[in-house]
């Protein structure tokens, strides 16, 4: 693990920790954390072509896609390179921005990959999107909710779950992707039920076609443009990063108590 970072010590400002953060929805979501003064832990495996995730054809981000972040973000954001499969690697991080910054506020667990292009009976990668999808935000749970119930006031606390529209739908030869997204949705519908009396909340965000570099995967995955992928948008648009970083910046929030146990849908309305 690698804890890179600047700036000052304890502070009275929400504090946040990001998986999934190098690029794509995570990095969206720092940066949009980042303008609201939030502190932000942005973490990543940041495995490039070295991930050994098989099934997965595409490159995961690098090292340098987490510095440039920082580097964009300035000194309300540090960086630490961690994989969400293991959750002591999470538990260090966490533990680590509460000894810097004096608290944790706000999880967001945006790691995943994708993977598919089969149908079930052929398919092989559940293994593998089970491994980062779901456990990876079981991990990223497990290791920050403690630290935002103990904390003075737990009424601020927010945990968001990326899934997908995948989540709430089936997708057509994304079987494995479907199941484990769906267990995402699963899974922050449980934590919420668990949080009831505590203040502290939880919500999945579930967007639709996204331009990202997974989306680019997907596209590859059926051999289309990926604009193409916007035809299931009732927008026909593809959603841009930052729109979706915006919205889980919001649930995020304070204001944002009222979506306990949400599954909060940005699809273009398509899902």
């Amino acid at each position: 693990m690698v804890w890179a970072a600047s700036g000052p010590g304890s502070s009275e400002h929400r504090v946040a920790l990001v998986t999934g953060a190098a690029r794509g929805i995570g990095a969206s979501t720092v940066r949009s954390l980042a303008a609201r003064g939030y502190r932000v832990v942005a973490v990543d495996a940041c495995a490039g072509n070295g991930h050994g995730l098989p099934g997965v054809d595409y490159e995961l981000a690098t090292p340098d896609d987490l510095i440039d972040l920082q580097q964009q973000c300035g000194e309300d954001v540090v960086t630490a390179i961690a994989d969400v499969r293991d959750v002591a690697q999470l538990r260090s991080i966490a533990d680590q921005t509460v000894r810097r910054w004096g608290r944790l506020d706000v999880a967001v667990a945006a790691a995943a990959v994708i993977a598919g292009g089969k149908p079930l009976w052929e398919e092989n990668t559940l293994e593998v999107l089970w491994q980062v999808d779901v456990l990876g935000v079981w991990n990223t749970a497990a290791v920050t909710v403690p630290h935002m119930l103990a904390s003075e006031d737990p009424s601020g606390g927010r945990f968001i779950a990326v899934a997908s529209s995948a989540g709430v739908r089936g997708i057509y030869r994304l079987a494995a992707y479907t199941t484990v997204k769906h267990a995402v949705v699963g899974l922050v519908r449980g934590l919420a039920a668990d949080l009831v009396g505590t203040g502290v909340t939880a919500v999945a965000v579930c967007p639709g076609a996204t331009r990202t570099r997974k989306l680019r995967a997907t596209a590859d995955i059926y051999g289309v443009p990926v604009e193409q992928l916007a035809d299931a948008h009732l927008l026909k648009q593809l959603l841009h990063p930052t729109e979706v970083g915006e919205t889980i910046a919001f649930c995020c929030s304070r204001e944002a108590r009222g979506l306990n146990g949400s599954v909060v849908a940005l699809d273009g309305a398509g899902g």
